[in-house]
């Protein structure tokens, strides 16, 4: 058996990360709406980026519930990238707490859920195709 519960959890974090950016996404565009952007093709091109990174979040989300590696991979290389970017808020004047720990707390978990995820899977891998005495 893989690890249904961790796999599950790690997509559960997944899909949450992934509807956040579509929430910041789409107040980003109410504020495009009311005139709060200084260049318009940057904001379009942000807000496009954000919704990009949202839909990856959702599809590992549902790669990583149906065990395949190519989500949980790709689910912790935008972990980590969320970690750096936590990280690197703690330079800024005044900390914005919010946003660092926002960002790097789910971020932390959802690393390690995917990676005990993936160690559970491999060790139940390992297991099926040991040789067995008879």
């Amino acid at each position: 058996m893989r690890s249904p519960r961790l796999a599950l959890a790690a997509a559960a974090v997944l899909a949450v990360e992934g509807a956040a950016l579509t929430v910041f996404a789409l107040i980003e565009l109410v504020g495009l709406g009311a005139g709060d952007a200084a260049s318009l093709p940057t904001a379009l091109a942000l807000i496009v980026l954000t919704l990009i990174g949202a839909v990856a979040l959702i599809a590992f989300a549902v790669g990583t519930r149906s065990g395949h590696s190519w989500a949980r991979s790709g689910g912790v290389v935008l972990q980590v990238l969320a970690i750096a970017l936590a990280l690197a808020s703690l330079t800024l004047q005044p900390i914005a707490w919010a946003f660092t720990l926002g960002v790097g707390l789910p971020a932390l978990l959802c690393f390690v859920l995917l990676i005990a995820s993936t160690r559970a899977e491999n060790e139940h891998l390992a297991a099926e195709n040991e040789p067995r005495g008879e």
